[in-house]
């Protein structure tokens, strides 16, 4: 079904707004060809891309910070900011050495120390991070080119690690306790953020950093040479997708990171206006959990919910008619990549029968606890799950309230672990991308490690442990079992309920080139033609 029939027709009774179209005319504003002017998918409400996960965030700190390793076109970490390292034969000795001509956006000089800090900082928030804490028995400098990480045991996955959103900061900056915000964005990539001119919810800006010495590589996805070729990239905030979609055809702006899928058709019909789908492993869509509070605190509520989510309601309601850009079933493994697997998938593919499932419901003991589901308003995609999800609560006979709000306030509302009395929260729609939930080493929704871990906050001894059996598995074979187990675990405790696999298409003037294909939006390589 088509997403405003849905919306029209659902539950909730809630109305879809008429969308402008603007004409197909030319550009009406002559613009400044050393200036990109960029929507991005939402409002940089946060700057600190270790504080918070948002991809909003991330994606600033590419803008700024650079990283030791980055992954390339194949996915495969190649050396950024190091020249290389070496590895001891016993393999519990890395040592790394930066490259010349590395400069924070003060002119100081990036140093060993900076590098170590920033790892100490950024490995308390991330996965793989955490796991090379748990196993290093020293990190330090050496001097001020060189850094060395000594290991209790073997982890092959150092530089997947470091490749993993690990952005170099001073040492100063990078002291602030993960779990607090920084203060200062003093940064050691190609553009300089201009905090003067940052307003949340209007404008992020940023310039180019003259004294970047990028690699004399070509690049290749986030790796290689990271030339830029703007002066000044503006991200200008449009939470409304019409208007965004407007302003492209008109030339107001140059590119649209991610336009509504139902206004695609009229975009590639405008005139000068050019949609792609750079992304090649899509992002899952995903309803998380809370789990240290009723009802979602029970497995049996939560596995008869599963057992009549049908995710194609949640895929067509959000993309019409574009069937080529999602892939349903969907496990708890990106499809297409190594670890997905069919293990416990036809709780997915079976028939969807909500008669059985409000008597599922009604055996698991609810007691028609009050759910908040919160959903954002700022996204549209997500935002329809959210809507497709309170109709399938109330189906069900569940006491849902769907609250609306922006994703800058549900990053902060999400962050609270009480209960829905004093203003916490019982499940939220989002999306993760596929690169970060294709296997156990960065799937931070499927980690069972409580209140240590990701919003929802599930515990489970068995997903840790085969985590735990993942990491020291001694081949690919070996892994994909244990990935097998896994999955057949989730579909049994629900850390969060998958609901479909979705790509995302972009849209730009068709005077830009060079853009560098990729899941997120790069602003090194690309150019006014």
């Amino acid at each position: 079904m088509r997403r405003r029939s849905f919306l029209a027709a659902g539950a909730l009774g809630m109305a879809a707004p008429a969308l402008p179209v603007s004409p197909l005319s030319g550009p009406a504003l002559a613009q400044n060809a050393r200036v990109l002017r960029f929507v991005p998918e939402s409002n940089l409400a946060n700057a600190d891309p270790v504080w918070t996960t948002t991809t909003i965030a991330r994606n600033h700190g590419l803008m700024i910070w650079d990283m030791l390793y980055a992954r390339d076109a194949g996915f495969v970490p190649r050396p950024q900011m190091v020249a290389g390292h070496e590895l001891s034969g016993d393999h519990l000795t890395w040592r790394f050495t930066l490259r010349d001509g590395l400069l924070f956006h003060d002119g100081e000089p990036v140093r060993a120390v900076d590098c170590v800090t920033s790892i100490n900082r950024w490995a308390k928030r991330r996965p793989l991070g955490q796991k090379l804490l748990e196993l290093t028995e020293e990190m330090k400098a050496l001097d001020d080119r060189r850094f060395e990480i000594r290991l209790k045991h073997p982890f092959a996955l150092m530089t997947h690690a470091f490749a993993d959103s690990c952005f170099v900061m001073p040492e100063r900056i990078a002291r602030t306790d993960p779990f607090q915000q920084i203060t200062e964005y003093v940064g050691s990539g190609p553009y300089r953020f201009l905090r003067d001119e940052w307003v949340s919810g209007d404008r992020a800006v940023y310039a180019r950093f003259d004294r970047y010495q990028p690699r004399q590589e070509p690049p290749s996805y986030l790796a290689g040479g990271k030339v830029v070729h703007f002066d000044r990239v503006e991200w200008r905030v449009m939470p409304d997708s019409a208007t965004a979609s407007s302003a492209l055809q008109n030339g107001e702006v140059d590119w649209v990171q991610v336009p509504q899928f139902d206004l695609l058709p009229m975009l590639r019909g405008s005139r000068g206006v050019k949609v792609a789908v750079n992304d090649r492993v899509g992002v899952m869509g995903m309803l998380a959990l809370n789990h240290l509070h009723p009802p979602f605190d029970n497995p049996k509520l939560l596995r008869a919910i599963l057992s009549v989510l049908d995710q194609r309601d949640f895929m067509t309601a959000a993309l019409g008619e574009e069937k080529e850009l999602f892939q349903v079933p969907c496990g708890v493994f990106t499809p297409g990549l190594p670890m997905a697997n069919d293990a416990g998938m036809e709780v997915l593919a079976g028939p969807r029968d909500i008669e059985r499932g409000r008597k599922l419901v009604a055996e698991s003991g609810y007691k028609g606890e009050r759910i908040v589901l919160m959903s954002p308003s700022d996204y549209p995609t997500t935002q329809t799950f959210a809507q497709v999800a309170a109709d399938l609560f109330k189906r069900l006979g569940l006491n849902v309230e769907y609250t609306s709000m922006d994703w800058g306030t549900l990053v902060q509302r999400r962050t609270s672990k009480e209960p829905v009395e004093k203003g916490g929260w019982s499940a939220f729609a989002t999306t993760y991308e596929g690169l970060t939930v294709a296997d156990p080493a960065t799937h931070i929704p499927l980690r069972g490690n409580g209140a240590g871990g990701w919003f929802g906050w599930p515990t489970s001894p068995r997903l840790e442990a085969l985590r735990d059996r993942w990491f020291d598995a001694p081949d690919e074979t070996a892994q994909k079992r244990i990935a097998r187990d896994m999955q057949s675990i989730a579909f049994e405790e629900v850390p969060f309920l998958p609901l479909g696999q979705l790509f995302y298409p972009t849209a730009y003037r068709d005077t830009l080139q060079d853009i560098v294909p990729a899941n997120m939006p790069i602003f090194w390589n690309v150019r006014r033609a």
